[in-house]
């Protein structure tokens, strides 16, 4: 834990945010501590300068994985299949958005718990970018 706030005091004297790596260690650290008391998954996604997209989930447990993609919650038993059906890797920013609206629209169609509006955020070098879709515009457009 020390040499995480470490890096965490690093990154800002040196006035740049964490990395990615470096978040999803520091909550690894806080579910890991306290894993008799916590009983949720976690996923760490961001883009820093170093690596640039990284995805990673904190399984109950606390113990933490880098993964390409990360799905959780109750609509994720219903998507396994689409997602290892459908995940590319290298996907640009069109596709990964249709892949997750995808895999979306199929939970909440199997899900009852599951919503019915997709809400998103597209994390890129530019920063975030939130995104909107309604299931009675079939979840059309983009996003606005």
């Amino acid at each position: 834990m020390f040499c995480l706030y470490v890096e965490l005091c690093r990154s800002v004297q040196n006035a740049q945010p964490p990395t990615t790596q470096i978040a999803a260690a520091l909550f690894q650290e806080i579910c890991y501590s306290n894993k008799d008391q916590l009983n949720a998954g976690i996923i760490i996604a961001g883009w820093d300068k170093r690596k640039g997209g990284e995805v990673y989930s904190i399984p109950l447990g606390g113990s933490l994985h880098k993964q390409s993609y990360a799905i959780g919650g109750s609509g994720s038993t219903y998507i396994y299949g689409y997602c290892d059906a459908n995940w590319k890797d290298g996907m640009n920013e069109e596709e990964a958005v249709a892949f997750v609206k995808g895999a979306l629209a199929e939970a909440i169609k199997w899900d009852g718990s599951s919503g019915g509006v997709i809400r998103m955020v597209v994390l890129t070098e530019k920063g975030p970018d939130r995104k909107i879709f309604f299931p009675d515009e079939d979840y059309k457009g983009d996003g606005k």
